[in-house]
């Protein structure tokens, strides 16, 4: 049985999100809000943990999961980013993107691609997420929130809690926030910008 946590969708409460943080550094999965639909996280280093997201998706094991930052700076450390892909990301977060990019030697080996070795990087602009993000104060290993065999993500958890109890220790639960999956734009090629998957992130921004 999940635990749940109801936090303010514009203020968000402090003392919970830190408790939220505690347990996933101990190894929980939770089911939190962004602002494209809900995803499921879990800490950066538990190998354990990034196994239970693969199997709640049904996921193979050459999946790349997105890693999801508080700002451009932490990003840095994780992926390759030149001056071209620098002003694309800064204008486009944080915002409902994610962002195929070559990653660093500092990413664990399980996150990136197994044969391109990319990772999928994404600065989501949600109050709840961000707040998450800086009490934890690290990344978090991410992916969209969507049951195998449904045809849309989580956009509220209580649709789903059933499922959700089963599936996550944690359901950060914000309300609802939608159910559209980013815009996945892949940056790892010298070619330009491809566009992987049309979701909420407007690509007319960037001439697409």
């Amino acid at each position: 049985m999940a635990d749940w946590f109801q936090l303010h969708p514009l203020n968000p409460q402090k003392r919970l999100l830190a408790q939220v943080a505690v347990r996933v550094r101990q190894g929980a999965v939770i089911a939190y809000p962004t602002d494209s639909c809900y995803a499921l996280g879990c800490h950066l280093d538990d190998r354990e943990a990034a196994e239970r997201l693969r199997r709640i998706r049904d996921f193979d094991r050459h999946h790349q999961f997105t890693l999801v930052c508080r700002d451009l700076s932490e990003i840095a450390t994780y992926a390759r980013v030149d001056n071209r892909q620098f002003r694309m990301l800064k204008t486009l977060t944080p915002g409902p993107y994610t962002f195929v990019l070559l990653a660093t030697k500092e990413l664990p080996r399980r996150i990136a691609h197994e044969r391109r070795k990319t990772v999928g990087i994404r600065v989501p602009e949600h109050v709840i997420a961000q707040e998450l993000l800086e009490t934890l104060g690290e990344p978090l290993i991410s992916c969209t929130l969507q049951f195998p065999g449904e045809a849309r993500p989580v956009g509220d958890p209580e649709d789903w809690r059933e499922q959700l109890d089963r599936a996550v220790d944690i359901v950060v639960d914000g309300g609802p926030c939608g159910d559209d999956p980013t815009t996945v734009l892949d940056l790892s090629d010298d070619a330009g910008v491809q566009l992987v998957r049309q979701g909420k992130g407007d690509v007319s921004r960037i001439g697409l």
